[in-house]
């Protein structure tokens, strides 16, 4: 099971890559596997603010539906067509083409080192 370590993890199973005030998030390689072959993918629009933890999208397989839940507080400057016109690119590649969106962070996020994360999954 993958958990690269140039990023950070959330408990709900999101990656973020913090680059200057700006966060990509996905889900990780875990989560995908566990939903299974993901077929509708539902993203914040541009523009919209989120506040840690709340509720912003979700992403259904064909095994069951998963909430993304705003790994940090921030106002969304891009979510990924890509993903919502081809939802299969999360589970080919979610910490590449699978991004979900990108962030303009405001606040200092807690995240989860790779190693945490390892430990949360059991791997």
């Amino acid at each position: 099971m993958s958990v690269p370590t140039d990023l950070q993890y959330t408990a709900e199973h999101e990656w973020v890559r913090l680059e200057g005030d700006v966060a990509t998030v996905g889900i990780t390689q875990y989560a995908a596997d566990s939903l299974g072959d993901v077929v509708y993918v539902e993203l914040p629009a541009v523009g919209e603010a989120l506040a840690t933890g709340a509720i912003v999208g979700e992403v259904e397989s064909t095994k069951s539906v998963g909430e993304l839940y705003a790994p940090l507080d921030g106002e969304v400057v891009e979510a990924n067509q890509g993903v919502v016109d081809a939802p299969e690119t999360i589970n080919s590649d979610p910490y590449g083409e699978g991004w979900l969106v990108k962030i303009r962070v405001s606040g200092r996020p807690v995240l989860l080192a790779p190693d945490e994360y390892r430990a949360l999954i059991g791997v």
